[in-house]
């Protein structure tokens, strides 16, 4: 009888300890992902299929992508450079992902959201001003100058812009090799509109400021 109870005991252990590894699926990598009732030859992955392992050299795990400034010659003097798992072949199933952002004077990312993945930047030179708007439609925005870091959570509604008087770069590490992008076209909040009220209040901390406020006509 003790051995059956010894067992019992064993057997439930193994489920409990089994059932984190089976109970939820990963982080899909791709908007949607239907399963193919066709049963045709073609396989879609979600993520990238990995090289065979006599064929991995060091040069995989190494990208200057990152190296060099983007071109800021544009209506919102900025530009953005992403090192994902498609650009950079050593980050594939390791849930990461680089970028750099560059902004000129007056400078700005409009407001754009990854579902996939959390966000944080640091800033290697210049002034930024960074923010994000919550669930509940409220602006969380602070100053940052060289060497401090800010957190985007993943899925929310960003943006940065420019708030000294040179150039500013920013390195952003992301949690997902493909976190993917929602940009709102700067149509919806008028363009130049839009980075005249940022600029407004470039010097204050919006803590709790309703983001109609800050967006809204």
């Amino acid at each position: 009888m003790k051995h059956h109870k010894l067992l019992h005991l064993l057997l439930a252990s193994l489920l409990a300890s089994i059932r984190p590894c089976i109970g939820s699926d990963g982080d899909n990598l791709y908007d949607v992902c239907p399963s193919d009732d066709a049963a045709s030859q073609k396989m879609f992955f979600n993520g990238y299929p990995c090289k065979a392992p006599s064929d991995v050299a060091a040069s995989d795990f190494k990208s200057s992508l990152l190296g060099s400034a983007g071109d800021t010659d544009n209506f919102y003097r900025s530009s953005v450079t992403m090192a994902t798992a498609a650009e950079f072949p050593g980050l594939n199933t390791l849930g990461l992902s680089a970028a750099r952002t560059d902004m000129d004077v007056d400078g700005m990312v409009l407001p754009h959201a990854h579902p996939r993945a959390s966000e944080m930047m640091f800033v290697r030179a210049g002034v930024v001003a960074a923010g994000f708007v919550d669930s509940a439609n409220q602006v969380f925005q602070k100053r940052l100058g060289e060497g401090e870091v800010f957190v985007f959570p993943k899925g929310l509604l960003h943006f940065c812009f420019n708030a000294g008087f040179e150039p500013a770069t920013i390195f952003s590490v992301l949690n997902s090799q493909n976190p993917g992008i929602a940009s709102v076209s700067g149509a919806m909040f008028g363009g130049k509109g839009m980075m005249e009220k940022l600029k407004a209040v470039s010097m204050e901390d919006l803590n709790g400021v309703s983001s109609m406020e800050l967006f809204g006509e």
